[in-house]
């Protein structure tokens, strides 16, 4: 008696799987040969030490001695859930109890509402349903792997009362980005060792085309090509396009050719000017782009040149008339060379420094000559006046003689200038 008081069974509580394996252990430290047992929660017995007691094929002994007993119950169902008794046969007997958990494992969800095709702009509500989890599991939406938090849960018990049948409703309006997107439904639950059931549904979107014309050059130039693509999406995809110019049709096929959505401008010219439109038409609607082009002229390419700068020349004339009296008078006209550079506006100091030290330079030798001139011309008459008083007894007579003697000679005329 005194030993047994020292003797305590030990269990721990067991959680398995739907259909998986648990085992039960019932250990005793100090164990004078008592022995032990197992009984299910009906309270039949399972296995006293190694003699195995109830008609169970699933149920299998371990390990059994006198510090152990251990079981195994295979093919788990939900009914085996309960707390199973260890009992040591002291007096009085002990008893250690283990609560057996069996977890109900989710069905594969599968997802509803969606009917395929879908136009842009409906109103889309996906349900997301799985059922036989225990306890209940928890559902999350997913849509271009991105979580969509605002949607609504349900729980509902089983008929047998221990799992449950979980839904989940998305509700949201569809656009023509949504077009083979996955939305994806996810079912958490810790039976599932961290691998989540999934179920998944890419959307179909119906739409409207959307319409781009695209040059193929954005310069177009006179007598060169030029292509127009037509860029269109929708769905379904429309085929063909159709291309039209200034709200009529193409006025020369010959040039302007249509190949699937492109059109082909052989050899521009300015009367190709103008709108030309592309329709894209599918069972859902119509639309279309407009592009305008204007031609453009084709630049002159000069080849390059070097400017030579070309000196500017000007002409000086001088005019000097002699008269009786001592003036000289001298006229000077600059006539601008019409090899002159044309671009050049502003004062030329360099032409108008050599005007000015040319004029004074035929100035400085006209009054050089003025003055030899006058001076030798002064000394001739001085020189007849006094021949014709050479002979002359008095003054009268010798004025009345030079004044015949200058009739017939030339060296005593006068000059002025």
């Amino acid at each position: 008696m005194e030993g047994s008081q020292g003797q305590f069974p030990l269990t721990q509580n067991v959680t398995v799987v739907e259909g998986g394996t648990a085992i039960l252990t019932c250990r005793v430290d100090q164990n004078d040969n008592t022995s032990l047992q197992w009984s299910n929660p009906a309270q039949q017995t399972l296995y006293f030490d190694d003699k195995k007691a109830l008609r169970d094929n699933r149920i299998e002994l371990v390990r059994a001695s006198w510090h152990e007993l251990s079981i195994s119950v295979s093919d788990v169902s939900l009914s085996d859930e309960g707390q199973y008794t260890c009992s040591l046969f002291t007096m009085p007997v002990k008893t250690s109890k283990a609560y057996l958990t069996v977890l109900g494992v989710p069905e594969k969800p599968q997802i509803s509402g969606f009917s395929s095709p879908v136009m842009e702009g409906d109103l889309m509500q996906l349900t997301c349903k799985t059922s036989g989890s225990k306890p209940a599991a928890d559902i999350r939406w997913f849509k271009n792997d991105k979580e969509i938090k605002d949607v609504k849960y349900l729980k509902e018990e089983d008929a047998n009362r221990k799992t449950f049948t979980v839904s989940s409703t998305l509700d949201f309006r569809v656009d023509r980005s949504d077009d083979g997107v996955a939305v994806i439904c996810r079912v958490d639950h810790e039976s599932l060792n961290a691998t989540p059931q999934v179920a998944m549904q890419v959307l179909e979107i119906h739409y409207t085309p959307s319409v781009k014309i695209i040059p193929s050059t954005p310069f177009p130039q006179e007598g060169q090509p030029l292509i127009l693509t037509c860029e269109s999406k929708g769905k379904p995809l429309p085929e063909p396009v159709l291309w039209t110019k200034d709200g009529g049709e193409l006025p020369d096929p010959d040039r302007m050719v249509v190949s699937g959505r492109e059109l082909n401008i052989l050899f521009l010219n300015k009367t190709d000017n103008g709108t030309y439109r592309c329709e894209a038409t599918n069972t859902i609607g119509q639309s279309s782009a407009e592009y305008v082009l204007i031609v453009h002229d084709v630049p002159n390419t000069l080849l390059p040149t070097t400017i030579i700068p070309s000196l500017t020349t000007a002409t000086v004339t001088t005019t000097v008339a002699i008269t009786t009296s001592p003036t000289t008078s001298a006229t000077t006209t600059s006539v601008r060379d019409p090899n002159a550079l044309a671009g050049q506006t502003g004062p030329d100091h360099a032409l108008i420094g050599g005007i000015v030290a040319v004029v004074v330079f035929v100035t400085l030798c006209s009054i050089f000559l003025l003055g030899r001139y006058l001076a030798r011309h002064k000394g001739t008459y001085l020189t007849n006046e006094a021949k014709g008083a050479e002979d002359a007894p008095d003054a009268d007579t010798a004025i009345i003689n030079a004044e015949g003697s200058q009739v017939n000679a030339e060296e005593k005329k006068e000059y002025f200038i």
